[in-house]
């Protein structure tokens, strides 16, 4: 028997079906995620999130390293 169970998301609190029995069909798995990318979550949260915030945290964590590229181009340091 294959074990899901209902879950809230930590960052936005939807409630979705987490399938941990059946990984390959959690909605989790609709979101390609990198090493780094995964630090960056792990570092954020202790819990799932749903694919929406997955996506979104993704998009963060780039948009993150885009600014700091551009922040050392233009000379600015962080304080």
């Amino acid at each position: 028997m294959n074990k899901h169970e209902d879950k809230n998301c930590q960052r936005c609190n939807t409630v979705f079906e987490c399938k941990v029995g059946s990984i390959l069909l959690c909605q989790c798995t609709t979101v390609t995620l990198n090493e780094e990318e995964r630090a960056y979550l792990r570092e954020r949260y202790t819990d799932c999130l749903c694919a929406s915030c997955m996506q979104a945290v993704k998009a963060e964590y780039h948009n993150n390293l885009l600014q700091e590229n551009i922040d050392k181009l233009s000379g600015k340091t962080k304080r």
